[in-house]
């Protein structure tokens, strides 16, 4: 199992972003969170198996059509429970 912290920064509130990465996590698999920061980025906090956790990565790369992601930014996050869900807080 890996657990990540990813900021995504760009154009991604108010485009559906967290949506569509809850969507997008429940197709991997993924457990976690996303949310919006006051400086305009997303906090996402994501838990899944290795190869399922790269494409996930790989996906907040470019997110939905709606949004424009100009960076990310990863942190590897202490396996320490099990995430049951993936929540948009």
């Amino acid at each position: 199992m890996r657990k990540v912290k990813i900021l995504v920064s760009g154009r991604v509130q108010g485009v559906y972003f967290r949506l569509f990465t809850q969507n997008k996590a429940k197709h991997f698999a993924i457990k976690g969170s996303a949310k919006n920061l006051p400086d305009g980025r997303v906090e996402i906090i994501a838990e899944a198996e290795k190869l399922a956790m790269e494409k996930f990565i790989k996906w907040c790369h470019k997110g939905p059509i709606t949004a424009r992601v100009d960076h990310i930014e990863i942190t590897e996050l202490q396996h320490d429970e099990l995430l049951t869900s993936f929540d948009i807080t």
